[in-house]
């Protein structure tokens, strides 16, 4: 489970996230929605500890997040924006970094990364460097290595941004099979096609505050919209209470 409470953070005379506050639970996939310069990433930066806030807390299953880092960072898998792999490692060398990164023997590395080959497509080409995979292909290779530790909270930052049709399905029945397993999923996306098709509970955040928190068809009711974009596009236009 994530928890974020009473988050704030600022650059200079600039507020980028005041007040937020939510909660993400296990077997629930939470989307995190906004309009760009609305505190996602910022927010999202927060919780894996690379930005510290000026108040607030982040607890991931009970750990705070500050206090803790190194046990919170055990709990949590990230697949941020940038993928930041390496071009001459293969994906094999890839989770086998990371592994040993997360304290994980070779030999519990490599059945793991068999593991996340099979799941992900990626058993013909556990063996090639990354240097001139698809975006498709890479950002498979950076999901096993976020799962590679075998996180109870997934954190996605824009997971199919940039991927073709067949990504896009592989990538979504990924998400679902974490879920089924009962792990929390929290991720980013200004993808509303995304969002209705995968999230069970939907948290919008605009001008650095929390602007909706609920279901989909919550948000479609609370609103008076039949489509979960129009419903997005009239809870930025309002902070009318639309998270109570």
């Amino acid at each position: 489970m994530i928890e974020v409470q009473g988050l704030r953070k600022t650059f200079g005379s600039v507020v980028a996230v005041e007040g937020i506050s939510f909660r993400a639970e296990n077997g629930v996939v939470t989307g995190l929605l906004g309009p760009n310069g609305a505190g996602k990433t910022t927010t999202l930066r927060m919780l894996t500890t690379l930005l510290e806030p000026d108040s607030g807390t982040c607890r991931i299953d009970g750990i705070d997040v500050f206090r803790d880092p190194m046990a919170s960072r055990k709990r949590l898998g990230v697949l941020p924006d940038v993928h930041g792999l390496y071009p001459r490692l293969t994906p094999r060398e890839h989770v086998r970094y990371f592994a040993e990164l997360h304290g994980i023997d070779r030999r519990r590395a490599d059945e793991r990364g068999e593991e996340l080959f099979r799941l992900l497509g990626l058993g013909e080409l556990a063996d090639r460097r990354v240097e001139g995979f698809s975006h498709g292909e890479r950002t498979k290779v950076a999901l096993a290595r976020a799962l590679v530790h075998d996180p109870g909270n997934v954190l996605l930052d824009e997971p199919t941004n940039g991927l073709d049709v067949m990504s896009t399905r592989a990538v979504r029945e990924i998400i679902r099979a974490l879920r089924e397993q009962g792990r929390c999923i929290l991720f980013s996306s200004h993808v509303m096609q995304e969002v209705a098709a995968l999230c069970d509970r939907v948290v919008v955040i605009a001008r650095g505050r929390v602007v909706a928190d609920g279901t989909p068809d919550e948000l479609r009711a609370r609103t008076g919209r039949e489509s979960l974009e129009e419903a997005f596009v009239q809870a930025i236009g309002s902070d009318a209470g639309l998270s109570q």
